[in-house]
């Protein structure tokens, strides 16, 4: 019934209709990560460690009958891979609130004399952590959980670990050609870390599981538009579109985030090819994407939305019949497994 329903969703047949996950109080393995380990920066940790709180995550919820598809996200490779196969310094920062261990990279050149000298390298140990915990990761998780796709960094993501944000900003200025190349290098890397996860961990019923989405058809990705959260949308259009439809139309399309300070692009982020899904994040100095569902609905058309809301929040409004259809709600707070079930009766005979 979930595959079903999601893929009603994210095939556009479900404007009439809601779809909820619901995320419960922290459980024992949660807990016990907490108490096990300290947050901020941290050692690239053991991957049958991470599988293993995963599974435990996972069990402790297997009885709730919401719209989730259980997915390991491989988050200590997230950002920090891309730049770790070019030889960068890999930094890991433990959150002990989630229980994920995320990775960026300090800026990896000082001048685009350098950029020349980047090779791409498989073998060199991010890239033999990468080919292990995919290993592990399927192993651990066959027949009882997926493994969800993880962040592209790409086009101005990927200038980013290059030069860092700012300087990004005035090399698109100062040498547009170059960071035109780079974009390009930044496809070709992007596409070799994609097609080895693809290649690695199977389709579930012939999708991709994703953490944010949960399921979605065929071989699908998840783009980062956050480097023009803070341009206009001219600039957008003139650095952002091409490179994001280029790489969702190398695979079956793809999902992408927009934070409170990049709503402006929406109108233009909802035309992308190959688009399935909108993930919403709420940010400080922002509205809630909750507050301004309906809104934010009118100007995207009837692109499926992700969105975070608190339970009590969504129950009152799933009691007034107000909410937006269309939407998975990821909903926080939900108060135990017999509550957040029946509130999910309600929402599977629910329509707009």
């Amino acid at each position: 019934m979930r595959i079903e329903r999601l893929g009603a969703l994210y095939g556009r047949r479900a404007g009439d209709r809601v779809f909820a996950v619901m995320h419960l109080p922290p459980g024992r393995a949660l807990r016990a990560f907490a108490e096990t380990h300290e947050a901020g920066y941290c050692d690239y940790p053991d991957p049958e460690e991470r599988i293993a709180f995963w599974d435990a995550s996972f069990s402790e919820r297997a009885a709730v009958l919401d719209d989730s598809l259980p997915a390991a996200y491989v988050s200590e490779m997230d950002q920090g891979l891309y730049g770790g196969l070019l030889g960068g310094e890999v930094r890991l920062l433990c959150d002990t609130g989630t229980g994920w261990i995320s990775s960026m990279v300090p800026p990896l050149l000082n001048d685009w004399d350098d950029f020349a000298r980047l090779v791409i390298d498989f073998d060199n140990p991010w890239g033999r952590r990468y080919h292990n915990q995919l290993n592990v990761f399927r192993q651990g998780a066959q027949g009882k959980f997926g493994i969800s796709h993880f962040i592209l960094i790409d086009s101005l993501n990927f200038v980013f670990e290059l030069f860092g944000a700012g300087r990004t900003y005035e090399e698109m200025i100062d040498h547009p050609e170059e960071v035109r190349r780079a974009i390009d290098f930044a496809y070709e890397l992007n596409v070799r870390v994609q097609d080895y996860f693809f290649d690695r961990i199977p389709l579930f019923a012939g999708g991709t599981c994703s953490y944010s989405a949960q399921w979605l058809p065929g071989r699908v990705v998840t783009e980062s538009l956050d480097p023009f959260h803070m341009a206009s949308v001219d600039y957008f259009e003139a650095w952002g579109r091409e490179p994001a439809e280029r790489i969702l139309a190398h695979y079956d399309g793809g999902i992408i985030h927009l934070h409170g300070n990049g709503r402006h692009l929406l109108e233009a982020a909802s035309t992308l090819k190959g688009l399935k899904a909108i993930f919403f994040g709420d940010d400080t100095g922002f509205p809630e994407a909750f507050e301004v569902l309906p809104a934010l609905r009118q100007r995207a058309g009837d692109v499926p939305f992700t969105v975070g809301v608190p339970y009590a929040d969504f129950t009152a409004a799933l009691a007034a019949h107000t909410l937006t259809g269309g939407v998975l709600y990821h909903i926080s707070g939900a108060p135990d497994i017999e509550t957040a079930n029946r509130v999910m009766e309600q929402v599977r005979a629910y329509r707009v």
